[in-house]
């Protein structure tokens, strides 16, 4: 696990492998003194169309053990996922999603417009968390110029970032926020598919799928496809 803001560092896990998220790595966390911690995941990132969507759940020392069944929304079913969704809201500090869209993805590209859905998220929060837990390697939650001296200032706008490699398996606060960001994006990519009917959006939820590449080469994209992207049936692809 790596930090943004404060001195690099790992946390080692505790105990022996575990088959489910837990909140260890939150605790350990709280005992270092980051009390609020805002778990934080994508979904839509490798899609071809709709939204980015960035889901946060923010926990305390008061939040006890997560929902039972809370997990990588991956390794859910659509059932099960929205069953969590209630559960998690009560669970939870706080929580919210955010989004950026086909235009800003294209006009900013992948990096800066999950920053651009992750602070949206942040924004609807009341609270501001001491850390945010990012799935992965890399922070793409902090804009390069808060980097260095800046970041110690008063105009940095989002939290410190710790990151950790498959901490949506890990981190119950985590895997909660990746089933809110999905459930939402996966429900607005149903409601889509109802005006754009070609695609198959109700079942590939935007991604690449056979008969979403199939429609695009023969009829092009939509407006809510990423431009940008290689897509079939676009000139010069």
């Amino acid at each position: 696990m790596t930090t943004t803001g404060m001195p690099r560092r790992t946390i080692r896990p505790v105990g022996g492998r575990s088959r489910k998220p837990t909140l260890r790595v939150e605790r350990a966390l709280q005992r270092d003194g980051y009390a609020v911690l805002a778990g934080m995941d994508e979904v839509g990132r490798g899609a071809l169309a709709g939204p980015v969507t960035v889901g946060v759940v923010v926990i305390d020392i008061e939040c006890r053990t997560a929902p039972q069944g809370v997990k990588d929304s991956k390794l859910l079913t659509p059932a099960a996922r929205h069953a969590l969704v209630p559960r998690i809201h009560r669970w939870s500090r706080a929580y919210a999603v955010g989004h950026a869209w086909p235009e800003e993805i294209d006009a900013i590209g992948i990096i800066a417009a999950l920053r651009l859905a992750g602070r949206r998220a942040l924004a609807q929060i009341a609270v501001t968390p001491d850390l945010v837990i990012l799935d992965g390697n890399h922070d793409w939650l902090t804009d390069p110029a808060e980097v260095g001296l800046l970041a110690l200032t008063k105009d940095v706008t989002t939290p410190p970032v710790t990151t950790m490699i498959k901490a949506d398996l890990k981190c119950s606060s985590v895997a909660a926020a990746s089933v809110l960001a999905k459930v939402t994006r996966d429900a607005m990519m149903v409601e889509y598919a109802r005006e754009h009917t070609a695609y198959g959006w109700a079942e590939n939820k935007g991604y690449a799928a056979p008969e979403h590449l199939a429609a695009l080469a023969a009829g092009g994209p939509c407006p809510l496809h990423r431009r940008s992207w290689r897509l079939p049936g676009v000139a010069g692809n």
